[in-house]
């Protein structure tokens, strides 16, 4: 089994931030915008859509590309469920903000973007940080890397997470990751806007 010191250092928020965050944040400030606005909910469409595939390959795909209905999809879909998170709202809600300028217009809408990505790519990173330091085989090392890891990194979990019980998140320790990328978000400088 691998030490939990070893996972903790790919887990560190300076590591997480010049692996993800840097490549992330770059990618956002290198996208040119002509304006802040958009006249109707088609331009909407391809300024998210040309974003998102843009924003992918250059820091998820790596030089892959997306078709323009793939990226409209995705980067509809991510907005909907970050609007909802954030600000109770919706697609719609994204759309108008964009369409009148509110909330920062479509430079906002795109630092919303950025942000959920790279959201998702560092639960990503998380999770094959988990898979390679945790025996898949070993339920006593799962268990017990499992329970260090609660010990270490308690205080960037949510409160759901039942800390005196480390088998239960042994099997499947998707419910950990979620909860300390979230944790990550709420406290952590890899996550600070643009």
């Amino acid at each position: 089994m691998v030490s939990i010191g070893s996972m903790l250092a790919s887990l560190d928020e300076r590591t997480i931030a010049q692996r993800i965050g840097i490549p992330h944040d770059e990618a956002r400030m290198r996208f040119a915008l002509q304006r802040n606005t958009v006249d109707d909910f088609d331009a909407f469409a391809d300024i998210i859509a040309d974003y998102y595939a843009y924003h992918v390959t250059e820091c998820v795909a790596n030089g892959g590309s997306l078709s323009r209905a793939e990226a409209a999809g995705r980067a509809k879909e991510l907005l909907e469920l970050e609007y909802r998170r954030r600000r109770n709202g919706d697609i719609v809600s994204a759309f108008n903000d964009a369409s009148d300028g509110t909330n920062g217009g479509v430079r906002a809408i795109l630092d919303v973007l950025a942000e959920g990505l790279k959201a998702e790519a560092v639960k990503h990173y998380t999770r094959e940080v988990f898979d390679r330091n945790v025996a898949p085989n070993s339920w006593e090392d799962k268990v017990e890397i499992i329970r260090q890891f609660i010990d270490r990194c308690g205080v960037d979990l949510s409160t759901s997470i039942r800390t005196d019980q480390p088998e239960r998140y042994a099997q499947s320790y998707n419910e950990v990751i979620t909860s300390y990328v979230e944790g990550l978000q709420r406290t952590s400088s890899v996550f600070r806007r643009l």
